[in-house]
Order: structure tokens, then sequence, then C-alpha cells
């Protein structure tokens, strides 16, 4: 199978440092930010797309632009570029949210993806008028996917349970197909939801063994089910060159960055309720020491920044190694981004891709050529003699 790749949208704006935010903290105010315009957005989703990623993620949150409304306004600017859009479940009802989807579906030509997040910070929930606590809102996630689901297969619906209560609802037009359902969650709670419910599940930037733990507890989960779900990772990358490249930009990315700074942003992210947030706080302690935690695995986005903390990062042949092990664990889609992202995708696009390309590990989705052309320079060479004085 070959692999797929998606890039990534920040609705709350974009910078050449990290920008923070996410999981209750909102986005940081980085040197010579871009704003979330939809001419800037244009501009990543279009380079996306032309390198040959497949989709683009957007997040969710009081940190950042709508992402129902961003992405439908961002169809009409690409071509193929699919948008995988993050969502709350408690925030609006399950047949809205099947009619929105299915609406999304039709008029993009099958360009939306769904990313279920179920949301871990109490209060942020509460900001948006949801008081159930971690667990139940698991357990509502579960009752609105079966909903939803069961809508985009045609069927009427009637449902009450503890926290979902529809009465004959059904949709008077299908998606053709269905959205695919992305869903990540690495707590007690999530791990049965996501097992009966996603297509993909997708897990953060950890080192490979823990990724093959938790990729073998939802394998057995969802055949427990009576499923089988596909695999998906979500990681930053600094690829370049060299390796002495890459790392100096790894580097760089926190030298700006004081002590102080990243003091509040861990005390802010150490109340996090989500089990994923933990681990990813586990990965570098708060410390800017010891930040590659695995080969090429470099933990220092964390530091400052909600949600992924992680980013490969070397040379475009390592990098490229590193992808290979983790897709021999069983995950076939990466979720990547970079700062800033016009940059990164083509540093990755032009220098990793071709060597997955060439293992036979990839391919571009629009079917671009296979082996890149060398372009001719006019007198660039020098004339081929004649003979003639």
């Amino acid at each position: 199978m070959s692999l797929t790749f998606h890039w990534f949208l920040p609705t709350y704006g974009d910078s050449r440092d990290i920008v923070g935010g996410g999981h209750g903290m909102s986005a940081g105010r980085a040197g010579g930010s871009r704003p979330p315009t939809i001419g800037y957005l244009g501009q990543i989703a279009r380079t996306a797309e032309q390198l040959g990623f497949v989709g683009a993620l957007t997040p969710t949150g009081a940190w950042c632009e709508d992402a129902w409304l961003t992405t439908a306004m961002l169809t009409e600017v690409t071509e193929r570029l699919k948008f995988l859009v993050a969502f709350r479940p408690g925030l609006l009802s399950p047949t809205l949210a099947a009619q929105m989807g299915a609406t999304f579906q039709r008029l993009s030509e099958g360009r939306l993806l769904v990313n279920v997040v179920t949301g871990g910070e109490s209060h942020e929930q509460r900001a948006y008028g949801d008081f159930l606590d971690k667990d139940a809102r698991y357990a509502r996630t579960d009752e609105f996917l079966h909903v939803v689901r069961a809508l985009w297969r045609g069927e009427t619906v009637d449902h009450a349970g503890a926290h979902v209560r529809v009465e004959q609802a059904r949709l008077a037009r299908l998606p053709e197909p269905a959205p695919p359902v992305y869903f990540g969650g690495s707590s007690a709670a999530a791990g049965p939801v996501a097992a009966r419910h996603s297509d993909v599940y997708l897990t953060w930037g950890e080192p490979p063994a823990q990724v093959a733990a938790k990729l073998d507890w939802i394998r057995k989960l969802a055949a427990e089910a009576g499923r089988t779900v596909r695999f998906g990772i979500r990681l930053h990358v600094i690829s370049r060159d060299t390796s002495d490249e890459a790392w100096t930009q790894a580097r760089r990315l926190l030298d700006g960055i004081a002590d102080a700074d990243i003091a509040a942003a861990q005390e802010g992210l150490r109340r996090s309720e989500s089990e994923g947030q933990r681990r990813m706080l586990d990965l570098h302690g708060g410390s800017r020491d010891g930040l590659e935690i695995s080969p090429n695995l470099w933990a220092g986005v964390g530091l400052v920044r909600g949600g992924a903390g992680t980013a490969l990062v070397g040379s475009h042949t390592e990098v490229a190694d590193r992808i290979a092990e983790y897709h021999a664990l069983g995950l076939d889609e990466f979720v990547l981004s970079g700062h800033p992202h016009v940059e990164e995708a083509y540093w990755f696009g032009e220098g990793v891709l071709p060597i997955l390309r060439a293992r036979g590990l990839w391919h571009h989705p629009a079917g671009a050529p296979t082996v890149s052309q060398p372009t001719g320079i006019p007198f660039a060479t020098p004339p081929v003699p004649t003979g003639r004085p």
C-alpha cells in the first residue's frame, strides 16, 4: 500500500517560529506571524496539493478559526486536496453533523475527511456550554458516532441514550462516499470508541516502541468489535539536505524562547485532562536537555505547544528512514506540519517524498511523473566545438 501524506492548515496563524496554543491554551504571538487569511491558507493548501499531499488537517478549539467554514472556503481555491476537518461531537447534534458532512462531501466532490475530537479540557468545553466530564464525553462521542454513521448509511435512526436522543432522524441526500472518520485518544475511555467507529486511528509521535504498543492495543479492541482499522501518526517535520542543517533549525526554533515562557506553557499544559497530552509532557519533562528522545525524533515542539509535540528532524534520507520504520509498525497515513508551513512543505515534498517514491513506498496522488526531469538552462553549457577556426 502506498503511504498517504497529509499536511496541516494553521488556522491560528503561522510563523518562522513555533506558534503555541492547543489544549486550552491560546495561540502564542511569534515574531513575523502570518495571519490565517484565506489568501495565506490557500497558498499552503495549493502548495500541499501540488507536492502530493492527499489532505490537510485543520485544528478545532477557541484558539483557531472554525474548521468547517475555513475549509469550505478553501475548496474554491484548490482542485484535489481533501480536508481533514476537526470538530467536537458535543457542540452540535449528530443529525446536523451528518447533514453538514453530506453537504460538504457533495459540494466538494468527495473531499471531506472528519477528525472527531472528544475534547480533553473541561474548562474549554464549559466555555462552549458543555459540562460533561471526560469519561462522559467519550460515552457521548460513542453514541454520537453511532447515529452519524447510521445516517450516512441511509438508515432512519431512533436513539435514546444517556447523552444523545433523536427520533426518526434521516438524511434526504446521502454522502458518496461517506467521509472517513479519523479518531485519536490514548485513555482507557478512548480506546473502545476508536475501535468501534474509527476508519483511521491517529496517534501522536512517540518513540516506535510506544507507538507499537498503542497500535496493538487498538488492533485487539477492534478485533473484539469485529472490525479492522487503519493507522496514522501526527508529527511535525524538519527535513534538510544535511542532518546538521536540520538540527540547526530545530535549535533555532527554541533559541528565541525564554525559559519563563517555556515554564508558563508547561504549567498550563500540565492541567490538561488528556492522556495523550500527558504522554507528550513525559517525553521531555519540561527540559531543553535530551530532546532527541529516539533517533531523529525531537520533543522540542511540545515545550511550548499543546497537542502533537514531536518532530522528525534530520536529513531527507534520515527522515525517510524513520517514516519507513513507522510504516513497518502498521502506520500508513502521516499527518505532518512545519514552521512555517509553506516552506517546510517544500523541504519535505521535494526532499523526502522522492526518496520514498524511489523505494516504492509512495506515489503522487495526481499521477505526477515518477522521475524528476532535469531542467535545461539555456547557455549554461559551453558550445560544442565545430572544428573551424
